[in-house]
């Protein structure tokens, strides 16, 4: 694979995220919600300061060492996340935390805007970077159940 292709990749999927919180904060007053799929989706303006769902609120600079220490780490170990779908993780984890970091930096919070319920159940809102880090979840836990390629490194194979 071409050295540019993930990198790449990592930089346009962190832009487009960051593209669709500008044109919320463009378009959307902070609290203000378009709805889009009655009693299901809404597009809804808020931040967050901490992590997932709110925990940790105002924890904005531990979040950013935090994370991008994350970050470099995953840099460093580039070389352990073999295979197409590994790889694929890696670059969606990475475009996620740029993304997010890149919200703590510029306004000190995390856009969100993704605000789904189902009934009387509400999920938290999230946003692009959000998916990306859990797509990339899936992803590592999706090829937990896959065998190594015999091309792979030993330290990658299972023993017998």
């Amino acid at each position: 694979m071409n050295r540019l292709i993930l990198p790449l990749l990592i930089l346009v999927v962190a832009m487009f995220d960051q593209l669709t919180k500008a044109m919320v904060i463009r378009n959307i007053p902070f609290g203000e919600s378009i709805i889009v799929i009655p009693g299901f989706f809404s597009v809804t303006h808020v931040y967050n300061t901490g992590a997932a769902f709110g925990m940790l609120h105002d924890s904005n600079r531990f979040f950013i060492i935090l994370s991008s220490v994350v970050f470099a780490g995953l840099v460093v170990m580039r070389r352990h996340f073999t295979g197409y779908v590994m790889l694929a993780g890696w670059a969606l984890l990475l475009s996620g935390i740029l993304g997010n970091v890149a919200d703590r930096l510029r306004l000190g919070h995390v856009v969100d805007f993704l605000d789904f319920q189902f009934g009387s159940y509400h999920w938290p809102s999230f946003n692009v970077a959000d998916s990306c880090i859990c797509v990339a979840a899936g992803l590592f836990l999706l090829s937990s159940f896959q065998s190594p390629s015999p091309s792979a490194p030993p330290s990658a194979k299972v023993p017998s």
